[in-house]
């Protein structure tokens, strides 16, 4: 492993004129005399940070981890080529205009001509016979599509169909949470009418799993038309979800919308497997439709390839093949992309020139995929809340479950327009109910939504350290249904009543240090399990179907845990005896606790990131929080008080002064383990604290010359 300080100097071996400065923090400020020099900075920057985690996202996004990763990466890297990721990214960057693909391949050139550098610098390449090639010029959209495929949740499809079936169709929203699933966020805009200096403040953070390296990358990007400080995804040219122009200012959350359909297919073969062998579908009159069909073979590191059949019908990919891991008919994903041949990159330079909230509302207009919520402002009291992205038009009932496949009724009838708010007041996003309701059908509960706007509504003057405590709100609202069932509970044992009395005691903060919250963690558990283990959800216990991939939309135990808030409350489901099933549990809960030391939340409540080569000697801290606090840390209930998903970074944006903007991220701004940047903004991130925007390049240290 060396240091990035003996690549040091002027840029030789390119006509790329640009300069390299960090921060105290190691965050890298870059400075370039045109447009495609910065672009070739940044890929160049980011790949002698990140080669390893750049290698790591391309493979995944190419379905050929196993090659270096071995047997355990197969399954995804099978997902990956039946979803078609790198051939949907090659047509979306075929599709580009002509200015926006030149601009993606100077990231691009940048990061193939960084990437021997930085390899050079990680042991991860040598320990896994890793060796980094050059990247074609849409590999970052592959990355993009990589990192995004899951975000819609159309694997929970497959869980309502399996609801329906087992409780009947009254029941297929049942376990409807809106839980944490692989994606959410919080943000909120703050006018300047209620900021001590009179100018708009933005703020928020984005819960994604954690890794890594982070999955999000502080940046400043420079040059005669712009200079932005931002998070960018490693990568990916760009700030595409949080930046600040110095006049204006950008964050997204997910929209929590629905925009992928699975379709049942109805496929036929004829010939044996082979060149030979071809497939039809059920089309809609009845008659058969081809279907496209190619072998690709996966290399495994340590074990034999992987052969893989690729399937595409009319309506897309075949995801789930009928008769593998229990699934029972063969389902093919239609999502926009593949549609449209559309990512919408060509947001992402706008954006950089961005010097007003029209700006980036026009900008916006061409986004694509994901589809998110915005909040935008300006120096100029200019504010922005609304939708961006590609929402198909169909029947309703393709955004609940597998629909027929032949069925015209079921077909896309073009684009929903998104909706915009005005600002009144404070403006949050939460992923819950609201702005994006019309696009969605699961949504986050209200808890944290109805939070931020509480703590927001205690003051008049905001300033943008002040963010930090809402960033940290360990308030747990989604608490009070379970703990109303206390009070009427007899019959207790005294170990039992104990314990009941110090939990409605409890002020429901799941504070780091609070002992009463550990105890919350484990009668919510206790529960969890208890209702999961009813007879009535019997039909519903079974094993996961389809592809593993998408089994952690699947289980029951974590559904139950995650919905318990409704399963406590609904009307649904008369023959749950609810009570008997928490008064056993919080026997059960006081019996295990009794006579036991206090543990704080945190000693149980620990970060537990994902690692591509886990490193078994890591330490990670405990934090926090929970998944429906503001500080959204979330545990899986009934399964573990680990946390593997959280603020992937925190934002704070500025109007008035961009300079008091602040931010953080969970490790740190290197990806080579063992740096001095690779987790020194780590103990920050889990104490709720954030950093300064650096923007005086004064202030900075110059990397070449």
């Amino acid at each position: 492993m060396t240091d990035r300080g003996t690549d040091r100097g002027t840029d030789r071996g390119t006509d790329r004129d640009f300069e390299v400065f960090r921060d105290a923090h190691g965050i890298p400020h870059l400075r370039a005399s045109d447009e495609p020099s910065l672009l070739h900075a940044q890929g160049r920057t980011t790949a002698l940070d990140r080669a390893w985690q750049l290698e790591v996202e391309r493979h995944r996004s190419q379905g050929s981890t196993a090659a270096f990763l071995g047997p355990e990466a197969v399954d995804w890297d099978v997902f990956a080529r039946r979803v078609r990721l790198d051939d949907t990214a090659r047509r979306c960057f075929e599709a580009l205009d002509a200015d926006t693909a030149a601009w993606v391949r100077a990231y691009v050139d940048g990061v193939n001509e960084g990437l021997p550098l930085g390899a050079a610098r990680d042991p991860r390449f040598a320990d896994t016979g890793l060796v980094p090639t050059p990247w074609e010029p849409w590999v970052p959209l592959g990355i993009w599509l990589s990192a995004h495929i899951l975000f819609a949740g159309f694997p929970t499809k497959l869980w309502r169909e399996r609801v329906a079936r087992v409780l009947g169709e009254e029941a297929v929203d049942l376990f409807a949470t809106d839980g944490p699933g692989t994606s959410g966020s919080n943000g909120w805009l703050v006018p300047g009418d209620r900021t001590a200096t009179g100018a708009a403040i933005i703020a928020g953070d984005p819960h994604r799993f954690i890794e890594d390296p982070g999955i999000y990358q502080q940046i400043r990007l420079s040059c005669p038309e712009y200079d932005v400080v931002g998070i960018a995804v490693p990568g990916v040219p760009g700030l595409a979800h949080f930046g600040h122009t110095g006049s204006a200012a950008w964050a997204i959350t997910n929209a929590m919308a629905d925009y992928h359909d699975l379709y049942t297919e109805e496929l036929h073969r004829a010939g044996e497997d082979g060149p030979g062998c071809t497939v039809t579908a059920r089309g809609a009159d009845g008659t058969p439709e081809p279907v496209a069909r190619h072998t690709e073979t996966i290399a495994v590191r340590g074990a034999e390839d992987v052969t893989v059949e690729v399937l595409e019908t009319a309506r897309g990919p075949v995801v789930v093949r009928a008769g593998e891991d229990g699934a029972t008919a063969d389902l093919s994903l239609r999502y926009p992309p593949r549609v449209r041949a559309d990512l919408g990159f060509a947001v992402l330079p706008a954006l950089l020139r961005a010097r007003t909230v029209g700006d980036i509302d026009r900008a916006l207009d061409g986004w694509a995929e994901p589809v998110n919520v915005v909040h935008a402002a300006d120096t100029e009291g200019g504010l922005l809340h609304r939708v961006a992205g590609a929402v198909p038009l169909r029947d309703p009932a393709g955004r609940l479950r597998p629909v027929p496949g032949w069925d015209p009724r079921y077909a896309w009838q073009g684009w929903a327009e998104t909706t915009e708010e005005p600002v009144q007041g404070f403006a949050v996003m939460a992923n819950a109910r609201g702005i994006a309701s019309p696009f969605g059908v699961e949504f986050a509960p209200p808890h944290r939504a109805n939070r931020i706007r509480e703590l927001l509504s205690g003051s008049a003057d905001w300033t943008a350290p002040d963010m930090a405590g809402v960033h940290r709100d360990t308030h747990l609202a989604s608490a009070a249904p379970l703990l109303a069932l206390l009070p009427d509970l007899d019959g207790l044992s005294p170990e039992a009543a104990a314990l009941r009395d110090r939990l409605l005691g409890w002020d429901r903060h799941m504070a780091a240090d609070c002992t009463e919250a550990t105890l919350f963690a484990a009668f919510r558990t206790a529960v969890t399990r208890r209702i999961a283990a009813d007879p009535v959800f019997a039909g519903l216990a079974g094993p996961p179907t389809g592809p593993s991939v998408l089994h952690a939309w699947q289980f029951l135990v974590p559904k139950t845990g995650y919905a318990l808030e409704g399963l406590l409350t609904t009307h649904l489901l008369p023959e749950l005896d609810r009570p008997a099933h928490v008064r056993a549990a919080l026997e059960e809960t006081a019996k295990a606790t009794a006579g036991t030391p206090d543990t704080p939340w945190s000693e149980v409540h620990r970060l537990a990131p994902w690692q591509a080569v886990p490193d078994p000697e890591a330490t990670w801290p405990g934090l926090g929080g929970d998944h429906d606090c503001v500080n959204a840390t979330s545990s899986v209930p009934g399964v573990t008080d680990l946390t593997a998903r959280a603020s992937a970074a925190r934002y704070v944006w500025d109007l008035a002064r961009r300079e008091d903007s602040l931010w953080v991220v969970p490790l740190g701004a290197d990806g080579v383990p063992g740096t001095p940047h690779h987790r020194d903004q780590l103990p920050l991130w889990a104490q709720g604290a954030l950093v300064p925007v650096v923007t005086d390049w004064n202030q900075l240290t110059k990397e070449y010359a």
